[in-house]
């Protein structure tokens, strides 16, 4: 994992309509990033669910929220349909940002071993510097915990 107060990895990643989207687009902004493992899952559709859920209030922050997986456009395309997903998914098939920010780690699943992304959330302040990493994240509350924080 990235640690807090070092500068965050440019991130520049196609969203679900084939728009280019950087990291430095939003310097001046609080942005969320969380990496998750793959769309229609149940974890990563409970995490999906939640920042949706909780979106007016990082709105009402102006914080941006980023979801990245190595999915691709289209299949973000439907998950965000049929989640109604309002903040902006990129998707990362070659795996840059997911290293980058060295969130492709080996994992392990009933005594299998293989390699995968590991969810973590980073809020990265104005200056674009990470400012929290939120590790072994619960899929179904964290927009909450992120809320919290941010107080």
């Amino acid at each position: 994992m990235l640690t807090p107060n070092t500068k965050a990895p440019q991130i520049s990643l196609y969203d679900k309509d084939g728009n280019l989207i950087n990291l430095s687009d939003f310097l001046g902004k609080k942005v969320i990033v969380y990496f998750y493992p793959k769309d229609n899952t149940p974890g990563c559709s409970k995490q999906a669910a939640n920042f949706a859920e909780h979106f007016q209030k990082f709105q009402e922050k102006d914080i941006i929220i980023l979801g990245i997986s190595k999915d691709s456009q289209a299949s973000h395309q439907k998950f965000a349909e049929k989640y109604n997903l309002p903040f902006i998914l990129l998707s990362d098939p070659d795996l840059k940002a997911i290293k980058d920010y060295d969130v492709w780690q080996e994992k392990k699943l009933y005594g299998k071993v293989s390699m995968g992304v590991v969810r973590t959330t980073y809020v990265i302040d104005e200056k674009g510097v990470i400012e929290k990493v939120f590790e072994k994240v619960k899929a179904a509350q964290n927009a909450e915990d992120v809320l919290e924080y941010l107080g």
